[in-house]
């Protein structure tokens, strides 16, 4: 089916543009009239034709844009011509003012499509936009993970998948995409999908930029074993999608017995670097699987081959079992590696390096070019054409909110499209709304609070975005934690259930501890809390519902303070009152006395148990950490860590000698940023696995673990020992540095304050005091007393600390008692 639809191209195409006259003085597209032009198609020749009208208002711009289209398109078989009509001319093409806003996508004479002209904004986009009409069977469009499974499915031992992501349609990346796919179509199937959804759905967290992994599906024999995935490390341009592809055609692993530095291959010729596993007789064997596990890391990357020594001619340094070989002509590196994890780091730094310094030197170009030092509003202008169907949102106005909110459960977007926070967040709000579906009827509503100011006045929202959910029966609970669709998610789901959840029988705990109860939710909260208190404890029992409340979405909570709860207290050895912490993926159950502990120690006890002991540290999960104001110890590993060093650290963890510290790990390939962070530390990337101490909230020191060490047990305990005692040299010192105008004249802040200091101090009007304030709000909205309103003290805080509140809240419950 590829090949024959791939066939357009040996018919030829006509693309008709409807246009604006545009006098040049150097133009390459040739004129015609309207009677020559169409003579002169022909059922096997394609075509790029450009309507005017003589009494038009002129499109610079855009002609522009198609006149460089000119040159690629006619490499692709299709020619262009400008068409000038006459001012009596009353063919479709000429004659009605409104389709001159369209293109239209010819074969022959056959209309294939229309395009409106706002999408054929530049070179790239009509390329693009043309490509991806006629490869409508070399590329499939996809929007959900079940599309993309199927075609898996259905190519499996037949072909391999070219899957591509790109941000919206007729970007660069875009046509890159669709060039591969005029060249490669007939022998990949290409897939393509502009959803964020989709591509975090299969694993991939970065989702800046576009990607195109390559599915090794020709292979796979088995219907149920998944295909092999490999993703393209370098920008999507069309000489890098080319070397890619060439890659993934190049033979997995070679044999060979001759001297690397006459060795040769593919790889070398698409500037890919060649590594020898350096093999002998005796652990051929051994050494063939390692060299092909080392080849599937490395695809794409660099070639691998297996060096046979007893057959060669050339002296290998005895102790050497890996050779590296940059590019053509340059001598060969014979090193020593004792990890295969050091293997892949080294490569992929080296590679790393050399990408990062073409492309610092190709930004160097034009020095004088302002950049938006500001990453979310750059990202809000980059992705302003892409569409957003709002449709799967309830717009909100100052007529239909109270209505709406008190029609159903509801959670209200209040945002600024004018502010670049907020129109990012959108993008995961949306996302959201397709995560929600057919799994709760919680209705997603959104309101401008820059068209309806007062609304959000009302409600309390003075920061944007802002996300508030308004149950029946209940305050509006604020929502603080991270803007992204999975987190919002998770607190959606969290907040179905009761917070605490009131359990009736000593069965209904066993099955609530062992995760039976809720077990749909159990991925979204790993750790369920259940407090057990005798029917006497009554101030107990009422700090434990009162500290649970401030963790409503956030953890799954339960209380028993039924006659019979010493069975569960004997059966945990819990000495009531007891807080019953079950922690599923452990598979255990810990027990902590609460005997004179107040709530707000109740909050912080389930906030630290919802802390990993030794967890990946990625950009959502950081600042979580950061706030236990203690140094990090962090393991920088390319990939899944070394279950050794694992046993390591965890072993020290569980015999509390890292206390003082944070024990975590850093996977390069899920946080890239990781990357950076080392550059800084070293200044050149060094091999991994690596682990380095970050002193960040005091000093700013970093030490590093001694590269010439194995990670064990002692010698971990024994440098954490040496640092305390102060014997260990710092490798660098972070400096506090602030986050500065990109130039003096954006300086807005100085430039305020300085027309401030110019005028005389003025003594202004008496101010209301606090209450005065809040009687005169209630005077002016007594008659919208179906709002729901939430308590004044919440609404002070916007990203609020959960201790804080419930210590603000005692502090005030204790001054209205005294008084």
């Amino acid at each position: 089916m590829m090949s024959f639809s791939f066939n357009v191209f040996s018919v030829g195409i006509s693309c008709v543009m409807m246009c604006i006259v545009y006098k040049s003085a150097v133009n390459s597209l040739p004129e015609l009239s309207p009677q020559k032009y169409f003579s002169t198609l022909q059922a096997g020749k394609a075509s790029l034709a450009y309507f005017c009208q003589a009494d038009s208002p002129s499109t610079s711009v855009f002609l522009e844009e198609l006149d460089k289209a000119v040159k690629p398109l006619q490499d692709y078989g299709i020619s262009v011509a400008k068409v000038n009509c006459a001012k009596e001319e009353t063919s479709r093409y000429c004659g009605k003012e409104k389709d001159l806003m369209k293109a239209y996508l010819f074969r022959g004479n056959i209309l294939l499509r229309e395009f409106p002209t706002d999408t054929l904004f530049d070179e790239n986009a009509i390329i693009a936009h043309v490509l991806f009409a006629l490869l409508f069977n070399e590329v499939k469009y996809i929007t959900t993970l079940e599309d993309l499974q199927n075609i898996e499915n259905a190519l499996k031992g037949k072909a391999n998948i070219a899957f591509s992501y790109v941000r919206a349609i007729g970007t660069p990346e875009h046509k890159a995409v669709m060039e591969a796919a005029f060249v490669y179509g007939t022998t990949y199937q290409f897939v393509l999908t502009t959803e964020i959804a989709l591509l975090e759905s299969i694993g991939m967290e970065d989702i800046e930029h576009a990607h195109l992994y390559f599915f090794h599906c020709k292979p796979v024999l088995d219907l149920t074993q998944q295909c092999r995935r490999t993703l393209m490390g370098q920008p999507l341009t069309t000489l890098n999608i080319y070397r890619f592809i060439k890659s993934m055609e190049a033979p997995l692993l070679t044999e060979v017995a001759e001297d690397p530095q006459h060795v040769s291959t593919v790889h070398l010729q698409l500037g890919l670097p060649l590594v020898f596993i350096v093999s002998q007789q005796a652990t051929y064997e051994a050494d063939r699987r390692t060299a092909e596990w080392v080849a599937w890391r490395l695809l794409g990357k660099a070639g691998v081959l297996l060096l046979l020594r007893d057959s060669l001619e050339v002296d290998i340094p005895q102790q050497a079992n890996m050779v590296f070989k940059r590019e053509e002509g340059m001598p060969v590196e014979f090193l020593v590696f004792h990890d295969i994890d050091l293997v892949i780091s080294y490569i992929e730094n080296n590679t790393y390096i050399e990408q990062t310094q073409e492309d610092e030197d190709d930004d160097m170009e034009d020095p004088d070019m302002e950049i938006e030092d500001d990453e979310v509003a750059e990202s809000v202008y980059r992705d302003r054409k892409r569409h957003l169907p709002l449709e799967l949102t309830v717009e909100l106005t100052e007529e239909t909110f109270n209505t709406t909110i008190m029609a159903s459960d509801s959670m209200v977007l209040f945002y600024a499209d004018w502010q670049a926070v907020s129109m990012a967040f959108l993008h995961s709000y949306i996302d959201l709304a397709n995560k929600l579906k057919g799994i709760s009827t919680m209705l997603l509503t959104r309101i401008n609070c820059a068209d309806w100011p007062d609304v959000c006045t009302q409600q309390n929202v003075t920061e944007y975005p802002a996300v508030k959910m308004y149950l029946e029966g209940e305050n509006p609970v604020p929502y603080g934690g991270m803007l992204g669709a999975a987190e919002l998610l998770k607190f959606i789901l969290l907040n179905r259930i009761s917070c605490p959840v009131n359990i009736t029988s000593v069965q209904e705990a066993e099955e609530y501890l062992s995760g039976e109860l809720y077990k749909d939710l159990i991925s979204y909260s790993s750790v369920s809390v259940l407090g057990l208190f005798s029917p006497t404890m009554t101030t107990a029992r009422e700090d434990f519902t009162e500290a649970i409340k401030y963790l409503k979405g956030y953890v799954i909570a339960g209380i028993y303070s039924k006659e019979d709860v010493s069975i569960l207290s004997n059966k945990y050895t819990a000495t009531l009152p007891a807080l019953l912490l079950a922690k599923h993926k452990e598979g255990k159950v810990e027990s902590i006395p609460l005997a004179n502990t107040h709530g707000q120690e109740i909050v912080q006890i389930i906030t630290n148990a919802l802390l990993e002991i030794f967890p990946e540290i990625t950009v959502e999960n950081l600042p979580t950490y950061l706030q236990l104001q203690k140094p990090l110890l962090i393991l920088f590993s390319d990939g899944s860590i070394n279950p050794q060093y694992q046993k390591a650290i965890l072993t020290l963890v569980k015999e509390k000698h890292l206390d003082s510290v944070i024990p975590c790990w850093l996977n390069l390939k899920n946080t890239p940023v990781g990357r950076g962070i080392l550059k800084v530390y070293f200044e050149a990337l060094p091999p991994l696995p690596l682990l380095v101490v970050v002193n960040v909230h005091s000093g700013g020191q970093v030490f590093a673990f001694p590269s010439d060490q194995a990670i064990t047990e002692q010698n971990l305990l024994l440098w954490l020992n040496k640092l305390e005692a102060g014997l260990e040299s710092h490798i660098k010192i972070l400096s506090a540095q602030e986050w500065k105008p990109l130039l003096p004249s954006y300086n807005f802040l100085n430039m305020m304050d300085a027309a401030a200091s110019q005028h005389p101090t003025r003594k202004g009007p008496e101010c209301m005091k606090e209450g005065g304030i809040q009687e005169n709000d209630k005077e002016q909205h007594e008659d919208k007393s179906a709002v729901r309103k939430e308590p004044i003290q919440t609404l002070r805080i916007k990203h609020w600390n959960r201790n804080d509140v419930f210590k603000a809240e005692k502090a005030s419950r204790h001054d209205n008692e005294e008084l």
